[in-house]
């Protein structure tokens, strides 16, 4: 790249005497124009993340794919904003991703225990979390940012910055990323439900002596996470569906024909013991085994995180700033939006228990102002990729979990209640990651840290209603069971199987604390828990492709012939891989819009279009067509 920040930047001096990138001049990038570039691209980040979330349990930060769409758009209709209207789009960008990443985690939940949820009460307790999340993040925003300058990194938030200072490389960066997009949006479009022309899963299911399941699902938006993440976190979460598919469904199999004449599935009486398939084994009792490991991941990562809670609200409460204790309007106005609009969606969720209303949502206010400051300062270390949100917000919904036991709010509608206020602490948790990543790179480049506030709080509440929109759009997939479910949703189907279980008394406890075992064993052979989890819970048909997706990372990297040479490569190659996800995850809603409403009554795929053969050839041509683009930059890339 030909231009770089100050190495003051990465630290070396303090905060107060840092020079920003832009350190003379107006610090305002923002307008309409760049106000609607922001929204459109909120919009897009909130729709692709809820829907790719939601199908595979991982979501990818929108920062740096945000600043390199943004530097387009900016370049073509408000070029004279320049880096600090860049700024402001990628905040943006962030800001509808955020939302996702957190919504998805509960919201869905609601669905999933057979009530409903409207708009409005999605829409209130999401905007709230929104609003009370970036309030008490920028309250400690001297201290976390400003402050320790230097000593909290904020590692993606330096490499957004680069990114912007580099903007004239955005050209060669989108171009990759539309070639990603066409890929996916093709092979989406004529796999899935908008066309729903030829089967996209590889799959093999044995019923005999040794029970087992092995698929791929050839989809654009799984292989782009996988190129993403990594083979690291890819391989891992396969040894988890490895675990569960090759050795726990066997197992479970072997013992059940056993099972007396008469004995049925603990919670499908339907389908007897003796004579139960792989699905009804995944079904009713591997999956609250896989509960059971997510669950002791999340407390043991809570556990984790003590010390940090205590260090963090200390230096906080501790630190001496000329800003101490003292909020701007906006910071003042945001953050009394947040609590009143919390009240007021608490007051909702509660159907008319003021008692409830007023706990709960007390206890939820509280809970999130202690993990916003720990997202925030979290970030400040390893980024809002590797934020524990799932975490963090496990130990908050068992703690007011038990609070609604222990107050005897244990029928179904308490249920829904409890969901509405674990969305509400969800929500504050993510958004604030990432408005402290927007508001680090702000800090760098030399922008405005009240215009990125009101931009930011702009976009969160976009995509509260996008996410919100979502999830009631995808209602009726969403709570669909047995094989080939369109959406996963491993960390709602345990926010409802947690809740749910308890409340109720039917958790199969058993299982449960299996998987929690399961959970400790891992913590102490140094394995990451939920990573192995999501794995163990996931289809083995998501977690296949997103190693493949790896692999090709990994056959690119091997390819090249210097540093340089691979850095250029596996640059394009995650430019690539996001618009695969972008283009799978959009192509796929739109899909399914139109299936909603009738445009489209496709009788789907017939012949040879619908066997292995077919889903392998399609696997073939993704991989190929992903391949070939990144391995042709070489040329102009390695020579830089």
């Amino acid at each position: 790249m030909d231009h770089k920040l100050s190495k003051d930047a990465y630290g070396g001096v303090t905060g107060k005497n840092y020079v920003p990138y832009v350190s003379s001049g107006s610090k305002s990038g923002g307008n309409a124009v760049v106000l609607i570039i922001g929204i459109i691209l909120a919009v897009l980040f909130a729709a692709s993340t809820a829907y790719s979330g939601m199908k595979s349990g991982l979501t990818v930060a929108a920062g740096i794919p945000g600043s390199i769409i943004g530097s387009g758009f900016i370049a073509a209709f408000a070029k004279k904003k320049g880096i600090l209207g860049k700024n402001l789009v990628q905040g943006m960008a962030s800001g509808g991703e955020s939302v996702a990443s957190g919504v998805i985690f509960v919201l869905p939940a609601i669905l999933l225990i057979g009530s409903k949820v409207t708009f409005l009460e999605g829409f209130l307790v999401g905007t709230g979390g929104v609003l009370f999340g970036i309030g008490i993040a920028s309250l400690v925003y001297n201290y976390l940012i400003v402050e320790e300058h230097g000593k909290l990194m904020y590692p993606e938030s330096l490499a957004i910055s680069e990114t912007l200072v580099a903007s004239e490389g955005a050209g060669e960066s989108m171009k990759y990323m539309g070639i990603g997009f066409g890929i996916g949006g093709v092979i989406t479009a004529i796999t899935g439900s908008f066309l729903n022309l030829v089967n996209n899963v590889i799959s093999y299911v044995n019923e005999s002596f040794y029970k087992w399941k092995f698929e791929v699902e050839v989809n654009p938006l799984l292989l782009g996470i996988g190129f993403i993440v990594g083979l690291d976190v890819s391989l891992t979460m396969f040894a988890g569906s490895i675990l569960s598919n090759f050795a726990i469904i066997p197992l479970i199999g072997y013992f059940s024909e056993f099972g007396k004449e008469g004995s049925a599935v603990w919670n499908n009486p339907d389908v007897a013991i003796n004579a139960m398939q792989v699905k009804d084994i995944a079904g009713s009792y591997v999956k609250y085994i896989g509960a059971g490991m997510m669950l002791s991941g999340g407390v043991i990562g809570a556990i984790k995180l003590i010390p940090t809670i205590i260090s963090s609200i200390k230096e906080t409460l501790s630190a001496k700033t000329s800003n101490s204790g003292k909020g701007s309007s906006v910071e003042n106005i945001i953050l009394l939006g947040g609590i009143v609009i919390g009240f007021i969606g608490g007051f909702i969720s509660s159907n008319g228990n003021i008692l409830m209303a007023i706990v709960v949502s007390i206890l939820s206010f509280f809970l999130s102002l202690l993990f916003v400051i720990v997202s925030g300062r979290l970030t400040g270390t390893i980024g809002t990729s590797n934020l524990p949100v799932s975490g963090m917000t496990i130990a908050s919904i068992v703690v007011v979990t038990l609070l609604f036991v222990v107050m005897g709010w244990q029928n179904p509608e308490s249920n829904k209640s409890l969901l509405l206020f674990g969305t509400f602490i969800v929500t504050a948790i993510a958004i604030a990651g990432g408005y402290s990543q927007s508001q680090k790179v702000t800090f760098i480049i030399g922008g405005d840290k009240k215009e990125m506030e009101k931009y930011y709080a702009i976009a969160g509440v976009v995509g509260v209603v996008v996410v919100v929109g979502t999830i009631l759009l995808l209602s009726n997939q969403l709570v669909i069971t047995g094989d080939n479910v369109p959406f996963a949703l491993p960390q709602a189907n345990l926010m409802s199987t947690l809740t749910a279980g308890i409340m109720s008394g039917k958790l199969p406890w058993v299982m449960v604390i299996a998987g929690c075992i399961i959970g400790v064993v891992l913590f102490l052979l140094g394995l990451p828990i939920m990573t192995v989890a999501i794995g163990f819970y996931l289809p083995i048909a998501t977690s296949s492709i997103i190693l493949v997706g790896a692999l090709v990372r990994v056959v690119i990297e091997k390819t090249c012939k210097s540093e340089k040479e691979k850095e250029a490569k596996v640059s394009n190659g995650i430019s690539l891989s996001s618009g695969l996800v972008a283009g799978g995850s959009i192509i796929g809603l739109v899909g399914i819009i139109f299936q909603v409403t009738g445009v489209i009554k496709g009788a789907g795929p017939s012949g040879f279009a619908a066997t292995n053969g077919m889903a392998a050839v399609i696997l073939v041509v993704l991989i190929i067509a992903t391949i070939i683009p990144i391995l042709r930059s070489k040329a102009k890339n390695a020579g830089k």
